[in-house]
């Protein structure tokens, strides 16, 4: 299946923004790929005439369940932050009411508490998800630090965290993420591990039909950071037992080799001198040779890139860097998917579709393959990219009736 990867794009727009900053735009488009099949995760029972009616005033119910097994409720903590329909940035509190962020939210220690406590009895806590762009976010045992700042115009915002920078103040707070849009044309959301991994954690999304998130197999989390301890070049990017931080930002804090892929975009650069990459896309098809230092694609239209780094696949940034013009930006989506599953080398157009065939030669992104290879329909976000060939963990419906959050065991 071909894809045109409207919606990363956007996606990765956000990634950049908020590595430590604050949240500047919104999380997800409208346009994605198809939901994908339930998994086993199971929904807490609800009241259908309370869901439709919380759901018809715009407000979508929200359940967060906590099958960690290493956390009790007590120490879980919930936040809902993101942009509303006005483009204000706005926290969630208890009621479901979307808050517009104030400076004056900052407490005595200079950081906000937006943190909404899971149910003290039970398996279930039930919240509402207003209209609005954001993130869902967990931590355990600590409350999260995030700061409201002045950004760039002047206006109140979020600094969020980025676990992956050592000298942010929940660098040693357990947490992590998912991506939501709730607007007029439904609900579209997923679980992403761009950034690092940390909380297994599924989505489940009820509405005209049943949608789920891959879940993590028991001792899947373990078994990912087991794996790149054992892996030269990705065993730094473990830190300690609260997450695996992806490859590319590694390479940004000098914790991953700069030039990892080095040797593959030769060996890319050199066979399709020689021979014909052909790409297909919604667009059309695309054929590209290898001329001048570029790869020059002619098709429905002319595509050229120039060589990339090893950043730049990471990324899918850079020399692949992917507009949203349904031409260039899916062709460089297919060459971002096929360099970081290393796929580009063997024979027949892109993008390799056969999942058998991914992450199969040395210099791979091995960090994407050991979470996809912990996922029970092995779908998820390791890289940007990563729903070319709809392998990533995104579900949408758009007549949502109720979401469910869980977090399944470590």
């Amino acid at each position: 299946m071909t894809h045109d990867h409207p919606r990363e794009i956007a996606r990765r727009s956000i990634l950049r923004a908020v590595g430590g900053a604050a949240l500047a735009g919104p999380a997800l488009l409208a346009a994605a790929p198809s939901s994908f099949a339930a998994s086993a995760v199971q929904p807490v029972s609800e009241e259908p005439d309370a869901l439709e009616s919380a759901a018809a005033g715009n407000r979508l119910p929200l359940t967060v369940v906590n099958h960690s097994g290493t956390h009790g409720n007590a120490s879980v903590h919930v936040y809902i932050v993101g942009t509303d329909p006005r483009g204000r940035q706005v926290h969630v509190n208890r009621a479901g009411k979307a808050v517009p962020v104030a400076l004056s939210d900052n407490g005595a220690n200079g950081f906000t508490d937006y943190a909404l406590p899971l149910a003290a009895n039970g398996a279930a806590t039930h919240l509402k998800l207003p209209r609005m762009s954001g993130r869902i976010y967990l931590s355990m045992g600590k409350k999260l630090k995030f700061k409201a700042v002045r950004d760039g115009n002047g206006q109140p915002s979020l600094q969020h965290p980025a676990g992956w920078v050592s000298s942010d103040p929940n660098f040693d707070v357990l947490h992590d993420f998912a991506e939501f849009t709730h607007n007029a044309a439904g609900m579209f959301c997923n679980t992403t591990m761009v950034d690092m991994f940390s909380i297994p954690m599924n989505l489940r999304l009820t509405g005209r039909g049943q949608h789920s998130t891959g879940t993590v197999r028991e001792g899947g989390r373990a078994a990912v950071f087991a794996a790149m301890r054992r892996r030269a070049a990705f065993d730094r990017l473990v830190v300690d037992g609260l997450r695996v931080i992806a490859p590319g930002h590694g390479l940004d804090l000098g914790l991953f080799p700069k030039n990892y892929y080095r040797p593959y975009i030769e060996k890319v650069w050199d066979r399709y001198k020689r021979h014909s990459l052909v790409v297909k896309t919604n667009a059309g098809t695309f054929t590209g040779r290898v001329s001048g230092g570029r790869l020059t694609f002619h098709g429905p239209a002319t595509v050229s890139f120039d060589r990339p780094t090893t950043r730049d696949i990471l990324f899918c940034d850079g020399a692949l860097a992917a507009p949203n013009d349904g031409v260039l930006g899916p062709v460089a989506a297919v060459l971002g998917a096929g360099f970081n599953r290393s796929t580009l080398l063997r024979t027949g157009p892109q993008p390799t579709t056969r999942p058998a065939a991914f992450y199969r030669t040395t210099l791979t992104n091995h960090y994407a393959g050991a979470i996809h290879s912990v996922v029970g329909n092995g779908k998820a976000y390791g890289f940007a990219f990563d729903d070319v060939g709809d392998f990533a963990s995104y579900i949408q419906d758009v007549a949502p009736r109720r979401l469910q959050l869980t977090v399944t065991p470590f």
